[in-house]
């Protein structure tokens, strides 16, 4: 039994069946503390499709493609997509192991920026390490370029996916969670989420209020040697020369310092080289979000 692909759970249909999605919120000026990107949840959604970017070839990490929505009845924004979500998985079908086909095909295909996970419906709440931490779930196709903008299933099929999934997707490393809260002050200096293996880095933006962006880059450093282990805890690195916007965001071939966090000691300097700018997204994390491409995304070659 195969289902067609419907758009009835996208997160852009979502959007556009949401009677909530043109209400505003205010900002305000105060610092972010890591400490309090966790809320009190009062509800728990019902299963629903959470894509997500895929990153690394010595360790597969996903990044759920989140959106603020409108604040309901509730503390909460309304949207099942309020997270960000940054793990490392494995891919398997029964015994195959498919996060070696992942790898190898990013080898083969240098150019390609983005890869794609079209997972089955599941809460992604439940993968709250301080909750249920949930250990699997299925995965429909991993797709080589963006599933929302044309890319191309290499495992699985993101139009006709097979009843159940295709694959399984093991969590092997929760190494950021935190819910959207609307009422949490927005960092006023750019700020990122550090995370890898080895030698392979990446930075991704910290996502906290509206209007907001979503990046992907990898880089190079100096001024402190990783341990995978301080990799999987998702230290913070702040830019305080740098606003929280896009326009000031690091790109490609950018060198500057920041503010390494690291729990349990003293701040350190950090030297970051860019690489590579993975993934960049602003329009969907405005509110109201917009689909058509803005002048930022389109002078970083991200258009629509």
């Amino acid at each position: 039994m195969r289902k067609t692909k419907s758009a009835d759970n996208s997160r852009r249909q979502f959007l556009k069946t949401s009677a909530n999605a043109v209400v505003g919120l205010g900002c305000l000026n105060l610092r972010l503390k890591a400490s309090s990107l966790v809320i009190n949840r009062t509800r728990e959604d019902a299963p629903n499709t959470h894509n997500m970017m895929l990153v690394g070839t010595k360790g597969a990490f996903l990044s759920h493609l989140p959106m603020f929505v409108a604040q309901g009845s509730g503390p909460e924004f309304d949207s099942p997509h309020r997270f960000q979500v940054i793990m490392e998985a494995t891919f398997t079908d029964g015994e195959r192991n498919l996060t070696d086909v992942y790898f190898q095909d990013r080898v083969k295909n240098p150019t390609v920026k983005m890869y794609t996970l079209n997972p089955e419906d599941f809460v992604l709440s439940n993968l709250d390490p301080k909750g249920v931490a949930l250990k699997k779930f299925r995965g429909s196709a991993l797709v080589r370029g963006h599933l929302e903008r044309g890319g191309k299933s290499f495992i699985g099929d993101f139009e006709r996916p097979p009843e159940g999934g295709a694959f399984d997707v093991n969590v092997v490393n929760v190494v950021h969670f935190h819910e959207f809260d609307p009422g949490q002050a927005k960092p006023s200096k750019l700020e990122y989420l550090l995370f890898g293996k080895s030698s392979e880095l990446f930075l991704a933006h910290l996502i906290t209020k509206p209007n907001d962006f979503d990046q992907i880059i990898s880089i190079k450093s100096t001024g402190h040697p990783f341990t995978d282990e301080e990799l999987r805890a998702g230290m913070h690195v702040v830019f305080s020369n740098r606003g929280n916007t896009a326009k000031d965001r690091l790109k490609e071939k950018t060198k500057d310092s920041g503010v390494l966090q690291i729990p349990g000691a003293a701040p350190q300097m950090l030297q970051v080289e860019v690489i590579r700018e993975f993934y960049f997204e602003e329009g969907e994390l405005f509110l109201p979000p917009t689909f058509k491409s803005t002048a930022e995304e389109k002078n970083a070659g991200f258009p629509d």
